[in-house]
């Protein structure tokens, strides 16, 4: 008999009170330390869970206002483009005005010169010519050894002036012709 206590799998007392301690302690565990462990981790997980979708959330509206970010900084880049091109039109432009208005300007101005000086030609020619007349009258009267009276030949000193104006006439046009 001997050998049959010693033997380890014939159970016992101690093998029965241990067994229903064991199950007493599993019986514990599981009405009084398993539901506020489980509570617990299930509470764990659902924060876990609502941190994780603020998280995708966070991100979802870090995406859309860095896309918004960049359309309005595309919108800005166009914008800024068209001002520069404005600005370049208006500059053509005002630039093209002030070349005709500087061109209208020249051609006032060369065409007063040019009747400045056709006025101050005719006037030479008639200061020549009445200059002219009187040398002549006074030559004459020389020669001649008596006065003229102006009166008697002034239709002759009309015809000589008529005469050089046609001439000068003809020849200015010609020239004034040749300028333009």
């Amino acid at each position: 008999m001997l050998i049959a206590a010693s033997n380890f799998l014939v159970p016992n007392g101690t093998f029965i009170v241990v067994l229903i301690a064991f199950i007493v302690v599993l019986g514990v565990i599981a009405k009084y330390v398993l539901p506020p462990l489980n509570k617990a981790l299930t509470e764990r997980q659902d924060q876990i869970r609502g941190e994780l979708e603020a998280a995708d959330k966070a991100k979802a509206d870090a995406q859309e206002a860095d896309a918004e970010r960049r359309a309005v900084l595309d919108h800005a880049r166009v914008q800024a483009r068209e001002i520069v091109a404005q600005a370049s039109t208006s500059a053509d432009q005002i630039k093209v005005k002030a070349e005709a208005d500087g061109q209208a300007i020249h051609d006032r101005i060369v065409q007063a010169a040019d009747a400045e000086v056709v006025i101050a030609r005719q006037a030479a020619v008639e200061q020549v010519t009445a200059r002219v007349g009187e040398i002549v009258l006074a030559a004459a009267e020389r020669v001649i050894g008596r006065e003229i009276r102006s009166a008697d030949h002034q239709d002759l000193i009309d015809e000589a002036i008529a005469a050089v104006r046609a001439e000068t006439s003809g020849a200015g046009a010609g020239a004034a012709g040749g300028r333009r």
